[in-house]
Order: C-alpha cells, then sequence, then structure tokens
C-alpha cells in the first residue's frame, strides 16, 4: 500500500511538473520537456495526454527538427475552464470570473451593509445568481475565497474576523454544499504573497514577507519557500501588533494596534475630524463639500497636489507603518519585503518614506541585501490573489 501511494504521489508531483511548464514556457515539446527536468519519455508522455483529455493543454503545430520528424508542440489553454473569485472583506463582497491566467471576464461587487451570519447569506445569495450567469459552470474549476482575519485554509474555515463578526464559520462546507463545486479559502494576504511568486517569478526568493494596507493591514509570510501560517492560520495579523501600549482601543480587545493607525478607515476619521476642526482641504472640494463622500481616490488625487492635510496625514502614516515593519523585518530577516494593498496603490511617497526608514533603521546586518518593493500586481491583486489559491491547491502550479 505505501509503494502504491508513493508511486501516486510521484506522479502527481510529476504531473504538476510538465504542467506548470507549459503553462509558463509553452508552446513546447514533450522531448524538451523530458530533457529540461530529467522525466522519461513515458511519464511526460503520459502526463501531458491526461491533460488533452481534461482540456488543460492543446496541441499547437510542430517544433523545429535538425534532422528527423518534427516534435508536436503543446501548449496551455486557460479558457477552457473559469475560476469564481471571491474577496470578502470589510466594505465589500466582489464576485468574478476569471480564465486559469486570472484574466476578468465578468464581475460583480456590493458594499457590505451587516455583520455576521447575513454576510455569509447575502454571499450565497449573489453568488447563486452570479452562476446562473456564469457559461462556464460545467468547466468551473472551483471558487476561492479570500477574507481577512484567522483562516484555517486547510479545512476552509473563518476563525475569526473582527471586523465582520464571523467567527468559526466553515465557509469551504457551506459553499461545496451548496454549490457542488471545488471550494478553496485563504487569507487575502497569503493569497497576495502567493500571487506575487505566481505572477511576478520570485520564484528566487524563499524568505518573504508581503504587508498589504487598505481596509485593514496584513501581512503574508513566506519561510524557506512555504508559507508560515502558524498553528491554526493566525500568523501574520501585523495589523493587531501594538506599537502603543496606551493607545486607542482596537476591535480586536488591544490598544495601540497598529492598524488603527495607518489603515484607511483610521485615515478617513482623521480627515474628518481635521475638517470638522476648520482645516481646509482639497479633498472636501473633490467631494463637493460632503466629507463623507471622500474617497481614497480623492486622498491619493490630494497628494499629488501637495494638500496640506493629505500630505500630513500621510507622512504621519509612513513613520507608524515603518517602526512596525522594522519589527517584522528583525523578528523574520526576509530576503524581500513586498508592499502592497489599496492605501500603497498610486501612493509614492508612502512607500519612498517607508523604504528609506527601513534602510536606515533596520539592523545592518539584515538590511544589506534586502529588497524592498512596491507590488506590480496592479489593481486587480485580489482577484489574482483568489487565482493563485486555487491554481496552487488545485493543480498543485509551484510557486
Amino acid at each position: 500500500m505505501r509503494r502504491t501511494g508513493d508511486l501516486k504521489l510521484i506522479q502527481e508531483l510529476n504531473r504538476s511538473i510538465i504542467l506548470d511548464e507549459i503553462r509558463h514556457h509553452g508552446p513546447t515539446s514533450r522531448t524538451d520537456i523530458s530533457k529540461k527536468h530529467q522525466l522519461s519519455p513515458t511519464t511526460v508522455s503520459s502526463a501531458v495526454h491526461e491533460l488533452i483529455q481534461e482540456g488543460l493543454v492543446g496541441e499547437s503545430g510542430v517544433g523545429y527538427s535538425s534532422g528527423g520528424r518534427k516534435p508536436r508542440l503543446v501548449q496551455f489553454l486557460p479558457d477552457q475552464q473559469c475560476i469564481i473569485g471571491v474577496s470578502l472583506k470589510k466594505s465589500s463582497i466582489r464576485i468574478t470570473e476569471m480564465n486559469l491566467e486570472a484574466t476578468v471576464k465578468r464581475e460583480i461587487s456590493e458594499p457590505i451593509r451587516c455583520i455576521g451570519q447575513p454576510i455569509i447569506e447575502r454571499l450565497i445569495a449573489l453568488l447563486t445568481n452570479f452562476l446562473s450567469q456564469t457559461s462556464c459552470v460545467e468547466n468551473c474549476a472551483g471558487i476561492a475565497v479570500i477574507v481577512q482575519g484567522v483562516v484555517d485554509a486547510d479545512e476552509g474555515i473563518i476563525r475569526l474576523n473582527s471586523k465582520l463578526n464571523l467567527v468559526n464559520v466553515p465557509i469551504k462546507k457551506m459553499l461545496e454544499e451548496r454549490f457542488r463545486m471545488p471550494v478553496f479559502v485563504d487569507n487575502d494576504t497569503n493569497a497576495f504573497i502567493l500571487a506575487e511568486k505566481n505572477f511576478n517569478s520570485l520564484d528566487s526568493y524563499k524568505n518573504m514577507v508581503y504587508v498589504t494596507v487598505g481596509d485593514g493591514v496584513g501581512a503574508g509570510i513566506i519561510v524557506n519557500g512555504d508559507i508560515y501560517r502558524g498553528r491554526s492560520g493566525g500568523s501574520g495579523e501585523f495589523g493587531h501588533t501594538s506599537i502603543d501600549l496606551h493607545g486607542d482601543s482596537c476591535e480586536c480587545g488591544s490598544r495601540g494596534c497598529l492598524e488603527n493607525y495607518v489603515s484607511w478607515p483610521v485615515i478617513h476619521t482623521r480627515i474628518f475630524s481635521s475638517l470638522s476642526r476648520g482645516t481646509s482641504s482639497k479633498m472636501l472640494d473633490m467631494a463637493n463639500g460632503d466629507v463623507t463622500k471622500i474617497s481614497l481616490v480623492h486622498y491619493r488625487q490630494a497628494l499629488r497636489e501637495n494638500d496640506p492635510l493629505a500630505v500630513s496625514i500621510n507622512d504621519e502614516v509612513a513613520q507608524y507603518l515603518s517602526v512596525g515593519l522594522v519589527n517584522l523585518v528583525h523578528l523574520f530577516n526576509p530576503e524581500v519585503v513586498i508592499l502592497g494593498g489599496e492605501l500603497l496603490i498610486e501612493n509614492a511617497s508612502l512607500f519612498d518614506q517607508v523604504a528609506t526608514h527601513l534602510e536606515t533603521q533596520t539592523l545592518r546586518t539584515l538590511a544589506d541585501g534586502m529588497d524592498v518593493r512596491l507590488t506590480t500586481l496592479g489593481k486587480e491583486f485580489e482577484m489574482l490573489g483568489a487565482a493563485s489559491v486555487l491554481l496552487q491547491e488545485k493543480f498543485r502550479f509551484t510557486l
């Protein structure tokens, strides 16, 4: 039994390697795959045959030959199956239909107006309607859900999301029973760091930290090539590390949490308070005089126009975020720190200040050779993350 199990595992690993090679470097030939990965021609041919039968790859002409019969080429077929991506966060639910390269074909989004179990009920209702209009349901690779908070990825359970008041929600089981297709669930920041590996070719880095700043603050951590999840999936709750013992109380029950100093909801509150005290700002004009309508888009535009209030708040955010990041670097000693999230999009000033602070305030031994970069995933970083969770778990793509 053990030998049979070992053989099956080897076959699955070889299949993953072959599919990954075709995906990243196709069109390619069976012979080239065999030589590059030192796999037998029989192993490669058998795996490619299975992949063709499943519609994941297809033949695409012939290649060059210096003599003898020209080899048949095979290529990845990303449009033969679809992924349903779900981003569940404090402010909204977003659902997309993507191909296997995470190209968004169709989407819906809705602001969240409730907390607790009603959120899950609303998500199921939205998914039901969305899937009823999706042509690829019969060829759907599955549903990928990314969510903030403590997530047990193996069991697909949201252990804790204090913002949405979700505790021990077996979302994987609930969605699989309702929609009869595979469901994959992970913490959003873990998904983002997978996307960096998957779509930005960062395979050379084995120790990475990805920090996202937006509705909240989180960290995805890769140690020795694997995501570090902790005992119950709670690693990376970077936003709930305290930087002020006597600071404001947090919804998590602690005080002085980093998230209470650098996330967008807190920034919006500061803008509101400053304007209420009579401080002038272009942001109010951008929102047609309605402070409640001031958005991240207005904030970014105000920064580009050197609005004093926006610049002052941004500088303070940079200081607090830098303090937290230095602590994170001292704990994990990464090769690269990647900064992302909605607050970093089109906010070069924030990134530049944080990068400079990391360079000057981190222990020299740890700072030397460490790369600090801004994510290049773009505005679709959430769905790239969701797709990466499914691609790794279902197809075992090498990340």
